[in-house]
């Protein structure tokens, strides 16, 4: 006997784990870690990046709020996609997505392995990889709520560590206290060689890092169906995504360029460490290794649950196993998540037998599939907004600012950061094999284009 209720997801998440689940999908690894290559390559003019980035994926953000307040649906921008640009569509970016957070998560438990040899060099990398992976998922099973009672936390481990630098930074440039007191001024930013002392080339190849550093940002819409009163609690969340990433990240990179000369901050380590260290915290090389290690695991929490929700989605159009679809008792897509899980593995088996290799190979593909996803959804709101002026559905009270052509410049300009890939030779296997997941992609839909969608609920 099919048992309907039990097909439903339960609205558990609450108005602070929309608003810290948006926070934290705004906030990756690549701030702590990736803005120190950033810094090394471009100069303090990688605030302008960022703050132009940033503008950019608030207008992503806010054509996907449109279209969650005509229809907040899980699966948000697959479902979208295939309703306002084809069935086709739907299938590339719901599985694409999927994509993206299996090897964003792998990155991730990689980068949990790797960081975790901080405190315990001696253990295997792939131990702590495989013990994360594990327990995230568990977490991801039990309930939504838990899910989002972690994320949560880990944002707020994040925020906090932002906020401390950016305090510490106001209080040694008034008052001059510190090591790095007599040196700290906001004049650092453009006394040694300006903004762009590397050349504008460099500013816009950093673009390829900037953006990587955005990859989560669109999560939010993932948790519209399970979100207690989505309507009200989502276009706040979007609203207030470009003062997060002003804060955050601009704020962030200010303090930062303020307290130590850019040219000072080592390539390859974290400009956190180096700034802290020098504010003369003893233990700051492991508070932020920590804050880092939260900022991994909190993006493996998050792939793990949209990859569930976004499975489940396409079962439903029979665009996957029927089997996946299914819910728990618990209301979780558990079988969707254990295939997640999974596929995951292989994340931990590269860490057990390439461990120095593990990161380059399992994050080459993120970046192409993030840019195609917010992509997608530019071009399913000028869909919408076409059917709105015919008068086929209504207009919603949350709308793009300059659409339509708010949406061809951020496309504009998102194709700009493809082509960049390919003037790196870290971020150009991406394109190389891009053409392989297109092909897949296509080989993929035309197998399960007959399907037919089976809305009903199933028994489990």
């Amino acid at each position: 006997m099919s048992q309907p209720a039990a097909e439903e997801y339960r609205k558990d998440l609450s108005t602070r784990h929309i608003n810290m689940i948006a926070i934290g999908g705004a906030i990756g690894v690549g701030l702590f870690l990736g803005s120190g290559k950033a810094l090394n390559q471009v100069g303090p003019g990688l605030i302008l990046n960022y703050a132009i980035a940033g503008v950019m994926i608030f207008f992503v953000m806010r054509a996907l709020g449109e279209l969650l307040m005509y229809r907040p649906v899980s699966g948000s921008f697959a479902e979208y996609a295939g309703e306002f640009v084809g069935p086709w569509a739907k299938f590339a970016v719901g599985w694409g997505y999927w994509l993206v957070w299996i090897v964003t998560g792998m990155a991730e438990i990689t980068a949990v392995g790797k960081y975790f040899q901080f405190w315990f060099p001696q253990v295997p990398q792939w131990i702590p990889a495989l013990g994360a992976l594990i327990v995230l998922s568990g977490v991801n099973l039990i309930a939504v709520k838990l899910f989002g009672e972690f994320e949560f936390w880990f944002a707020l481990i994040k925020v906090l560590a932002i906020i401390g630098l950016i305090v510490l930074a106001a209080l040694i440039l008034v008052f001059g206290f510190s090591d790095v007191g007599p040196t700290a001024s906001l004049s650092n930013i453009w006394s040694h060689g300006g903004l762009f002392p590397n050349g504008g080339a460099s500013a816009l190849l950093a673009f390829q890092i900037v953006m990587f550093a955005f990859i989560g940002v669109e999560m939010v819409g993932q948790t519209a169906s399970e979100s207690s009163n989505p309507k009200k609690v989502l276009p706040r969340a979007i609203n207030a995504v470009m003062w997060r990433i002003l804060i955050f990240y601009v704020g962030a990179l200010v303090a930062l360029t303020a307290l130590v000369p850019w040219f000072q901050f080592p390539a390859d380590g974290s400009p956190f460490v180096h700034a802290f260290t020098l504010i003369g915290i003893p233990a700051a090389a492991g508070v932020v290794n920590f804050v880092v290690t939260t900022a991994a695991l909190s993006s493996c929490n998050s792939g793990i649950y949209s990859t569930g929700r976004m499975i489940r989605t396409l079962a439903q159009d029979g665009q996957a196993p029927r089997a996946v679809g299914r819910l728990s008792g618990r209301a979780v897509p558990a079988r969707a998540i254990a295939v997640t899980f999974c596929v995951m593995l292989i994340g931990v088996l590269l860490n057990y037998f390439v461990p120095e290799q593990a990161f380059t190979y399992i994050t080459s593909a993120s970046t192409v599939g993030a840019i195609f996803t917010w992509g997608m959804i530019l071009i399913a709101h000028l869909g919408y907004r076409r059917k709105v002026a015919r008068g086929e559905i209504p207009a919603g009270p949350f709308r793009m600012p300059l659409a339509p052509w708010s949406n061809y410049v951020v496309l504009a300009f998102l194709a700009l950061v493809v082509v960049l890939l390919a003037f790196d030779e870290e971020t150009r296997i991406a394109l190389y094999i891009t053409p392989v997941l297109v092909i897949a992609v296509v080989i993929g839909y035309l197998a399960v284009r007959n399907r037919q969608p089976e809305r009903t609920p199933v028994s489990k």
